[in-house]
Parts: C-alpha cells; structure tokens; sequence
C-alpha cells in the first residue's frame, strides 16, 4: 500500500475529550450498595459515560428503558450496575431461582456481558451463570437447578431451558434485558424473543437497547414493555451519526484482480498494528485465512462454522494481543469490545447500512479511542 492510502479516508478526524465521551457525575454520587461500589473502585471507574449517566438512575428508581447508544459507549454497565442493585436489595438468593436474564444476540457477546458480571458481582453473594448455543447443555440444567440469580444467555438456548429444563425456577424473575436488540432480530431471533416473553412474568423490569431503530424493533418493544419506558439515547442530542467521532472513515477502489494484492500489502505494512479484516462469507475467512498464513502473513480467524471453544478461544487471543489481524464475518462484529482495534477492512462490503456501522463500530471504541476503517470496493460497485 503506498504512502498516499491515508488520503483515501474520507473523513479527517476530530479530537475526542472527556467531555464528549464522559458525563461530570461520578459513581461515587450514585446510591449503591458499598460492594458495588468498593468493586467500582477497584477497577478505577470514576466518571459515568454519557449513556451510563441518563440510564443509571431511572433504572435503579424501577423504570423500564429503552436505550439507543453508539457501540463502545459503555451500555453493559448501564443495564449490569441497576440489575445487581435490586437483586442485593430485595436479598435475592439462589433458592429464589433466576432473578435477572440479560439476551444477547451471540455467544461471543454473552461471554463478554458475563466476564463484566463477574468482575462487578465480586463483593456480592448473588450467583451467576451462562446459556448459550454449542456449550454443554446438561451442565447448564444442572446449573439452573441449582438456582442463577443473573443469567446470561442466547435466544435459541434460553427458549430450550424455558420449555423443557424442569426445576429451573424463573417465576420470581424481577428484570429481563434484551441487549443489541436489532441484532437479535437481524439474525433470526423474532419468533425465539416472543416465545420466550410469553414465558417468562409479566411484572418485571425491562431494559431494551438497540443501536438502530427497526420496524421490528419497535415491534419488539411493543410485546416487552408494558407501560411507557424511559427513552434514553446520546446520538439524539450530540449528533445523528451512529459512528464515534475519533473514527476516520474512507474507501479505496481497486479492480477485482488487484484486490488480493492490496490487501497483502496492507498487511504486510500493518503487522504491528491490530487490525479485523471483514468477509461476507465463512468460506472467504477460511480460504484468505489458509491462503495469508501459508504466504508468511500470520492471521487469526473466526466465522459461524467454528466449534464455539475454537472461536471462544480465538476472541480471547486477539483480545489480549497488542497486534495482530482477525479475519472474520459479521458474526464478530456486532458489540464485541476487543481493545485497541487500529484498522477496520471491509474486503467485502457489508449487504446493509447498518451492519456497516455495527462494523467498524470495532474501532474507535472508548473514551480514548481512535481508529480508521477502510472499506473496499470494485468499481461497478460505485453508486
């Protein structure tokens, strides 16, 4: 890639403060129980983020909420903190069964969400556990038996302990969270989500977040929440973009029989810095992946026809490596917090607008966070 690449990002970057990404109210302000607290401070979160400010709040006064924030705003802690806040404060036991279920659309995500309650619930005595599709599903039964008060979990698997894992005790069930909503819907989830809200009480408290508004997310709201939520977002007041501000953005037009060539050397050039290079397809991460590797350009790669310990272990490899390249399909893009993604590459472009922005919402994440995003395209492919 030559030295004149960079002038291809169509977008120049703005400087990012404090001030756009964090709120001026402190955790320390906030009424909650001092394990929450002495955790919070532990982990040396200090100011709230804008989304985490105006949700907070209304969420630990009972309200239902619906919360549309940018990627990498800090939601998981906005629904996580207000959740164990009123199971620590009605004295929620195991014996009680399963007391808050937080969906989220994909595995990888459900284990990040679930890493989070770990570290939050560290001074609390409230149990926890996850369900998700490809993980061992007698052990989960065994588990819910035993009684979850917080549970992560994927649509699929969660409808299957609902109707058939006898002993599994959610009739006390006091908050339901659907996280990335429109993603859940996007992939397939429509007719799971309203099964599973016929299943579970209807004298509970209800958190929704979604990034884009749909047709069938409002649909969706419609059958979650009873009353009239909290509207909750930061877009619609500092501005309409779903992207963050410190993300350059730009695209590059290269015949079909370059394509390949552009990409290597881009690699090539880039192999300090940390970078996700997205395909439309399983099969193109497999055979670029095999073909980059054999060809001395070390990568890692994750799809949806990966055994889950495989991709499990995968997420957790880029996510602690200070460089590297990941090729993947959409599957990875979606809410995954992996640190300090320098590149985003879209090899192929994205079917929709808003998996575009779900896309390169892997960069630029944070308070502090910078990043760019190349998108690749043929030029029959200019519109």
């Amino acid at each position: 890639m030559s030295d004149h690449d960079d002038e291809a990002l169509a977008t120049a970057p703005v400087a990012k403060t404090d001030s756009v990404y964090f709120s001026d109210e402190t955790f320390a302000s906030l009424p909650l129980s001092e394990p929450t607290q002495r955790v919070l401070a532990e982990m040396n979160f200090v100011k709230l983020t804008k989304i985490q400010s105006k949700s907070i709040r209304p969420l630990l006064a009972g309200s239902d909420l619906l919360g549309s924030a940018k990627t990498g705003s800090g939601k998981t802690l906005s629904f996580l903190i207000p959740s164990i806040e009123l199971l620590y404060k009605v004295k929620f036991t195991p014996r009680k069964g399963t007391g808050c279920i937080v969906i989220s659309p994909t595995r990888e995500l459900a284990l990040q969400i679930y890493g989070v309650v770990k570290e939050i619930t560290k001074y609390h005595t409230q149990t926890h556990g996850i369900v998700m599709g490809g993980a061992n599903r007698r052990a989960e039964a065994e588990r819910l038996v035993k009684g979850v008060n917080i549970l992560i979990a994927t649509p699929g698997r969660l409808l299957d302990h609902l109707q058939n894992t006898k002993g599994f005790v959610y009739h006390n069930l006091q908050i339901f969270v659907i996280d990335e909503a429109d993603r859940i819907l996007s992939i397939g989830f429509e007719e799971e989500m309203r099964q599973i809200i016929k299943c579970i009480p209807t004298t509970r408290q209800t958190m929704l977040f979604s990034a884009t508004q749909t047709k069938k997310v409002e649909d969706l709201i419609k059958v979650s929440i009873q009353g009239t939520p909290v509207y909750v977002g930061v877009d619609d007041v500092e501005n309409s973009n779903a992207t963050v501000q410190t993300l350059e953005q730009g695209y590059v037009v290269t015949p079909s029989d370059k394509r390949f060539l552009l990409l290597f050397t881009f690699l090539k050039k880039n192999l300090n810095k940390k970078v996700m290079v997205f395909f439309s397809s399983c099969n193109a991460v497999k055979f670029y992946g095999e073909l980059l590797n054999y060809i001395d350009v070390p990568v890692l790669d994750i799809h949806g026809k990966q055994k889950q310990n495989k991709r499990t272990t995968t997420f957790f490899q880029f996510c602690s490596a200070k460089s590297g390249i990941l090729l993947c399909t959409d599957v990875a893009a979606r809410g995954l917090d992996i640190p300090a993604v320098d590149w985003i590459i879209q090899y192929d472009p994205p079917d929709d607008p808003k998996e575009y922005i779900h896309r390169v919402g892997r960069t630029a994440r944070g308070a502090t966070g910078a990043g760019k995003a190349l998108l690749m395209l043929l030029p029959e492919e200019l519109g």
